[in-house]
């Protein structure tokens, strides 16, 4: 009976299939009984991967039955290692190359073009990581995954060129330094199949050179220069295909870095902008992008805020229908803007519904009483408005009464007071409540 399942599982070579060669020995039954089915090849060791194992003069005749492959190697001998590799692999499908984390750029190894011959045609997903590379290959109609960590030299024209050879791309994962600008001007290379890319550590010298479909999903560490981006706004702005689709606009300022996130029914953009200039006005930069779609905004801690600049941003907003305020430096603006009385125009965002804010000092609740008397009388009667206090005194019941005639839901949320014991606050809510009551 041993002897029957022993050659059951020695003849099946799907069985044998996943090499870690750390043992010559081992690496030859793994190769005969594996022979033919594709293998997936992992060289990697605690104790370092040299060139001199024993196993790579076995592994040559077994290179054209590579599926997959995980090289771990040393600085040093990481060209090396891959100078073994050089005969043609046409079932490769996953390869990833990853060096030493703690080199300098000029200490990386280096992949050679010669890497199966140049050919590498068959490639599905490629992760290279603390290497040095100039994306050499060619014809990766196949590729459908690309990841890129510290790979230095980069160039955009390189990478530019590598996309427009992998027209199957899907998803896309870029970390390192700013890539050497030396694109020709006016250069785009269109995206066709992304559905998400991920980009840390680059500048836009690389966006403004792509064209990202509609459907995918952006997530973005932009290192903004000075002056900030309301003066000089970044070219891949215009490159984002998706953003005229947005419906739900969502913006966090905080002192070093912001969020602004654009999503909607054709994909969603998420941008982590690390601006460098203390002026710089998440908000304002809303005025650049095209929002006459936007059914929800939603506004976190806005810095350095105008009393122009929410007027400026709520005109095109024609199909808002629900505005939260958060932490906000002045947000007797946005009343002011809201308000038909004090707006040039007349009524904005004449479609509004829902409205949340959070009081500061500057707020006063009969600015918000008088802004809803006005809309209501042009016809943009608001269906409900929830304000969150700091301090009880700054309302009365009468208050209530007064809003409760030009809204159909009010909620009041007092919060926060100092001498709490434990230091939780409290909170009381004032709803709708029925007739009488």
């Amino acid at each position: 009976m041993c002897q029957t399942w022993r050659q059951v599982f020695t003849s099946r070579s799907s069985l044998w299939t996943d090499l870690v060669c750390v043992d010559a020995d081992k690496t030859r039954v793994y190769l005969e009984r594996s022979n033919p089915s594709p293998i997936n090849l992992s060289l990697r060791r605690e104790d370092d991967l040299t060139s001199r194992d024993t196993f790579f003069p076995i592994t040559p005749q077994a290179i054209t039955r590579l599926k997959s492959l995980s090289v771990q190697g040393t600085p040093w001998n990481l060209q090396d290692i891959t100078a073994h590799l050089s005969h043609p692999a046409p079932l490769l499908e996953d390869m990833s190359i990853i060096g030493s984390l703690e080199l300098e750029p000029e200490e990386m190894p280096v992949l050679t073009p010669a890497l199966f011959n140049g050919d590498l045609t068959s490639l599905r997903e490629l992760c290279l990581q603390h290497v040095r590379t100039e994306l050499p290959w060619r014809n990766m109609d196949n590729l459908m995954s690309l990841s890129l960590a510290n790979t230095s030299p980069a160039s955009v024209r390189q990478l530019l060129d590598f996309f427009e050879s992998a027209p199957h791309l899907r998803e896309v994962d870029l970390s390192f330094e700013t890539p050497i600008p030396d694109a020709q001007t006016g250069r785009l290379v269109l995206l066709a199949r992304l559905e998400s890319m991920s980009i840390r550590g680059l500048s836009s010298v690389l966006l403004d050179h792509l064209l990202i479909r509609v459907g995918t999903c952006l997530d973005m560490e932009v290192d903004l220069p000075t002056p900030p981006i309301g003066d000089h706004p970044p070219r891949f702005i215009d490159n984002l295909r998706n953003l005229p689709n947005s419906t739900t606009i969502y913006l966090c300022q905080h002192r070093s870095r912001s969020h602004m996130d654009f999503s909607g029914p054709n994909g969603e953009v998420n941008m982590l902008i690390f601006q460098s200039h203390e002026t710089f006005s998440l908000l304002e930069s809303l005025t650049q992008f095209d929002t006459s779609k936007t059914k929800n905004l939603e506004l976190v801690s806005t810095h350095h805020l105008s009393s122009a600049t929410p007027y400026q941003v709520l005109l095109p907003m024609k199909d808002l229908l629900a505005i939260a305020i958060y932490q906000c430096s002045n947000p007797v603006a946005f009343i002011h803007a809201l308000d038909p009385n004090t707006s040039p125009s007349g009524v904005v965002c004449p479609k509004l519904e829902e409205l949340e804010i959070e009081y500061r000092e500057t707020l006063d609740i009969n600015d918000i009483i008088g802004m809803a008397a006005a809309r209501a009388s042009r016809g943009a009667k608001l269906k409900s408005v929830k304000i969150t206090y700091c301090d009880r005194s700054a309302y009365s019941q009468l208050d209530v009464l007064e809003l409760k005639r030009h809204v159909l839901h009010v909620e009041l949320e007092i919060c926060g007071f100092p001498d709490v014991g434990d230091g939780d606050g409290e909170r009381e809510w004032f709803c709708d409540a029925p007739p009488g009551e």
